[in-house]
């Protein structure tokens, strides 16, 4: 796995990712949706396993979960489960935080 780099540290990332709101991040061609729930991060992949659609454009419900603007599929953003088990899981990555910045892992 490899760690990359996205903030310089966690109180930038604090900053930059307000609570709720999700924020595409692309990192070596890979779209990734970065979303904040309170002071956690989960970082997924951006396309919808039903039909394609950027989860960036969705918005992020109290149980935790993206919602795909498109046709409401849900996906867990600690998991990726797609919630209803009617499409294919989306691909996770693994956030780090230290005292030297904060990393997503491809």
């Amino acid at each position: 796995m490899q760690w990359v780099k996205i903030f310089s540290s966690v109180d930038d990332a604090l900053a930059r990712i307000k609570p709720g709101v999700t924020q595409l991040l692309v990192v070596h061609q890979k779209r990734i949706c970065l979303a904040r729930l309170n002071d956690e991060f989960f970082a997924v992949a951006d396309k919808c396993t039903h039909n394609g659609e950027s989860l960036c454009k969705g918005k992020i419900n109290y149980l935790g979960e993206v919602v795909c603007p498109w046709h409401g599929y849900r996906f867990q953003l600690k998991t990726g489960r797609e919630s209803a088990e009617r499409s294919a899981d989306l691909e996770t990555f693994p956030i780090k935080q230290d005292e030297t910045g904060f990393y997503i892992g491809l």
